[in-house]
């Protein structure tokens, strides 16, 4: 996770939490005491009954806004906490990330007394409804393939999972990979672009030629003519899953 020392040094501008995305992930919280969020990054998505955040990059964790909840540096896999020590454990956006993910997933099981909320995506439906990996760099799209944890695998591990699809808003404020799938000059920002795990490791140089395709099919107007169909949604459904289990 040293990686986002590099990685995360933009998350405080590209990264901030989408309203309706929250309120989906706060709904699959249910009604929880206290929450625990492991892989907390700059505390997108926490809310007030937080009492604490686990994340393991300092970089990430001198992010975190005043005011919010306390936080420990520390990965998923050996969370230096007692067992059943919070009602709820969530884990956003994170699990493709640890380098040993059944260890991780048992130290969550641990520390929940209630229940466990993931929010990850299904890499299958990522790579064929999502324009920009599919038809302009499947460079990312390979190395998702490499790291993306099949949402039936991740359920089975929480010991069984309800799948509940988060859609992406065409205005969501937060940065993540498919963020703006309406608003497709994003991806050609290097600040943005730094801020999406995917796009950032996979390498400029192997972004740079289907980069210059999406520049000019914007120029050209091809790309609006192309893809004229998302430009009516509000919103779209391009494999982002909440997984949602209680122990």
């Amino acid at each position: 996770m040293a990686i986002y020392d590099t990685l995360g040094t933009t998350y405080g501008r590209t990264r901030q939490p989408d309203p309706r995305v929250a309120a989906q992930i706060h709904a699959a919280l249910g009604a929880a005491a206290d929450v625990i969020n492991v892989g907390a990054g700059t505390g997108s998505y926490e809310p007030p009954q937080t009492v604490l955040a686990v994340e393991p990059s300092h970089v990430m964790l001198g992010q975190r806004p005043p005011g919010a909840a306390p936080a420990v540096c520390a990965v998923a896999e050996r969370l230096p906490l007692r067992d059943n020590a919070a009602d709820t454990v969530m884990a956003l956006l994170t699990v493709h990330h640890w380098s040993d993910l059944e260890a991780g997933i048992a130290e969550l099981r641990r520390v929940a007394r209630r229940r466990v909320v993931v929010l990850t995506w299904d890499q299958q439906v990522f790579r064929e409804r999502f324009w920009l990996v599919r038809d302009y760099l499947p460079q990312a799209a390979a190395f998702d393939d490499t790291r993306a944890v099949p949402a039936d695998r991740l359920a089975a591990l929480l010991g069984g999972a309800r799948q509940v699809p988060v859609d992406v808003p065409h205005d969501c404020t937060d940065g993540f990979g498919a963020a703006f799938w309406r608003r497709p000059h994003a991806y050609l920002d290097p600040q943005v672009r730094a801020g999406i795990s995917m796009l950032a490791q996979t390498g400029e140089d192997a972004l740079a030629p289907g980069l210059a395709t999406l520049t000019e099919d914007l120029v050209t107007g091809r790309w609006h003519d192309r893809y004229a169909d998302l430009l009516a949604l509000d919103s779209i459904d391009v494999g982002y899953r909440l997984l949602v289990a209680d122990v």
